[in-house]
């Protein structure tokens, strides 16, 4: 195939002071030096017109230059750090039409993957096109481009991460026509080399086939005795990522037998996450990078500890005078000044409010705010909507029907009664947010004393709906409480409410109060507050000073940083990108949640198995990620970028589901657990 007035050029990036390998491209298998069989393979193609070796200009690399002067190879010398700028100056220089992207650490590289490429490229009238696939075997990626988009991309990035990997400003641009393939049966094992381990490989493939080095990447996997002595092994480990957290999975499997449910957190449990597969356990955590004990480093964009790590693991402002403090005493006989501190600072930033209690969990706080609540409205019955913890007062709800499914549209479908109070029956009755005829029809018949509800969960706070309730209480003499353990501080100065303009009786603030301590306030009117004296509410560990002098130094941080601005921000510009994403793929997505705690499902009966797909795909690439975000301000524009990079393979995977392909055939383990009752 000869292409008139097209000059393609391929291009390949090479360096000696690679930090995994040095030198590696100068190492030899047989005779040739790894960048002498890339070019000789290269060299079979029916299309490409020309080969060039970008590498970087300085005295570092002199050695490599030299190496490719005497293979009589083209070069062109460039920065070392502005990979973009190298390839734009090197396609300009040897006028390419087009360019074919390759790095130097594949010498097994198959030049009729690129022609078939190229033809699909021309063919479709493609601006980009790449073979990024989880199943393409790593050594063999490729991608093609007009110069055209190079040079857009060129002139229009402006990250250090567009400009260092060339294409993600193409990727992400939507003014290319783009299209990604890839062969879901080559088995996704690793045949490029970055380690000493993967040239020794790549050495016995070579050694099989000699004194045939142009062999065909289909030869590598039709060859049975190839496939058992390098492949098979890897593509089991591939599938089930055992090898990667058996170190977590070991001690999991202790705890299970050790441990009442296996852990103190439902939502830390890994069966609803990748059963058989997730790492569970950290060795240590900061700003959103996590270290399990098999010594993986993830990035996470799941959850940051439940909520708890607004400002990143291990802030080390907060940490600092935390460490300070612990150095003077954490307990004594006596009570620590920083409770008073602490209460002074969050009445300031609520004014409306009078007094506050402080606990150190958001079940507990929850459990204190309903008693205080009930003693001052000498009513017990109460209606909910969200969800609240653990004790018996809230669970409760599910003993009013048969089917015990009151509060399942409230986090958890199937959360088990067994060991409530049957007389707790009908003193608690959820309400559907934005449903006001059902809360005036529980306020009207059920005698309620008590509103207890979160701003919103799934949805923006409806400030209409939330006016509604304020007057309802109001007209009812009911105390109205607003559960912002989860949105406190998210998006606002404080509470969420603080953004709707409505001001309730009590609050309650946790999870991102201290940023990872335990500390946890509710906050209210003085004429409810002051119930408190007329029951007993009293807890020894309230008293330490650990949660309260965090909690001083995240509050004192968020205010000088501004980080609920940040935040939602970031929470924006996650929401766009998930959009934009669907729309390539032509995916049908529900995002849903404020920006800074988000999430995002796929329409249809498939959302769990494609979840369960995404926390298996992502963690191969070294990332805690499921369908959903909790938004911290360590989540910077690099890290936002390269999780959309990884999770971009994953939806073309997914839309190759929703085309007709198996699930199953792409996931290798159980699928992630929903429900409450299905746990063991």
């Amino acid at each position: 195939m000869k292409l008139k007035n097209k000059k393609i050029l391929a291009i390949i990036q090479a360096r000696q002071t690679s930090t995994r390998f040095k030198n590696k491209v100068l190492n030899k298998i047989g005779k040739f030096t790894l960048i002498e069989l890339m070019l000789k393979r290269l060299k079979k193609s029916k299309i490409i017109n020309d080969i060039i070796f970008a590498i970087p200009s300085n005295k570092k690399n002199f050695g490599l230059r030299n190496h490719l002067n005497l293979l009589k190879a083209k070069i062109y010398l460039g920065s070392e750090k502005n990979v973009l700028q190298r390839y734009f100056e090197a396609a300009k220089y040897f006028k390419a039409t087009h360019i074919i992207r390759l790095t130097s650490d594949c010498p097994l590289i198959d030049s009729k993957i690129i022609d078939e490429m190229i033809k699909k490229f021309f063919k479709l009238k493609l601006d980009y096109i790449n073979n990024a696939s989880p199943y393409l075997s790593d050594g063999f990626d490729v991608e093609i481009f007009s110069f055209k988009a190079l040079k857009t991309s060129y002139f229009k990035a402006r990250t250090n991460f567009d400009k260092e990997h060339v294409t993600p400003y193409i990727k992400k641009s939507n003014k290319f026509k783009k299209l990604s393939v890839g062969d879901l049966n080559n088995y996704g094992v690793k045949l490029s080399v970055d380690y000493k381990s993967d040239l020794k490989k790549v050495k016995k493939i070579f050694k099989h086939f000699h004194p045939n080095i142009l062999f065909s990447v289909k030869k590598i996997f039709e060859n049975e005795k190839l496939r058992s002595k390098f492949f098979n092994k890897e593509i089991k480990q591939n599938n089930i990522l055992e090898n990667k957290t058996k170190n977590g999975q070991k001690l999991w499997k202790k705890a299970s037998n050790l441990i009442s449910g296996g852990n103190m957190l439902l939502s830390k449990n890994p069966s609803r996450y990748l059963p058989g597969a997730w790492p569970t356990y950290f060795k240590s955590a900061r700003g959103c990078r996590v270290v399990d004990l098999d010594g993986n480093i993830f990035k996470d964009f799941s959850s940051m500890g439940v909520g708890t790590n607004l400002l990143g693991y291990s802030n080390k402002f907060v940490d600092s005078g935390v460490k300070r403090i612990i150095a003077k005493g954490t307990m004594s006989t006596l009570n620590c000044p920083e409770e008073v501190q602490l209460a002074e600072k969050i009445l300031d930033i609520h004014p409306w409010f009078d007094k506050v209690k402080f606990a150190r969990t958001g079940g507990e706080a929850n459990s204190v705010a309903i008693r205080i609540a009930r003693a001052a409205s000498n009513r017990d019955n109460v209606a909910i909507c969200g969800y609240h913890g653990w004790h018996d007062w809230y669970l409760s709800a599910n003993l009013n029907t048969k089917l015990g499914n009151n509060l399942d549209t409230h986090l958890l479908k199937g959360l088990n009664i067994s060991g409530v109070p049957k007389k707790l029956k009908n003193t608690i009755f959820p309400f559907e947010y934005n449903d006001f005829k059902s809360l005036e029809k529980i306020v009207k018949f059920k005698n309620i004393g008590v509103i207890k509800m979160e701003v919103c969960r799934n949805t923006q706070p409806n400030i209409s709906f939330l006016k509604k309730v304020r007057r309802l209480a109001t007209k009812n003499n009911i105390v109205l409480i607003f559960d912002e353990c989860t949105t406190g501080f998210r998006e606002s100065f404080g509470g969420l409410h603080k953004n709707t303009g409505v001001k309730p009786d009590m609050a309650i603030f946790g999870k991102a109060l201290g940023n990872g301590y335990a500390i946890t306030a509710i906050l209210g009117k003085s004429s409810i507050m002051d119930s408190v004296n007329k029951s007993f509410i009293s807890s020894t560990f309230w008293t330490e000073r650990v949660g309260p002098t965090a909690a001083l130094r995240t509050i004192e941080f968020m205010e000088k940083e501004k980080t609920w601005l940040t935040i939602k921000k970031i929470g924006k510009k996650i929401q766009s990108n998930w959009r934009k994403l669907a729309a390539e793929y032509n995916l049908d997505i529900n995002i849903k949640g404020i920006p800074s705690l988000t999430s995002f499902s796929f329409k249809g009966n498939k959302t769990q198995e494609y979840k369960t797909l995404i926390t298996q795909e992502m963690l191969k690439k070294n990332f805690l990620a499921t369908n959903a975000i909790y938004c911290s301000i360590s989540h910077d524009e690099k890290t936002i970028q390269e999780y959309f990079e990884r999770l971009a393979d994953i939806f073309k995977i997914i839309k190759d589901c929703e085309n007709g392909h198996s699930i199953s055939k792409f996931l290798s383990s159980k699928i992630s657990e929903k429900e409450f009752r299905r746990l063991n």
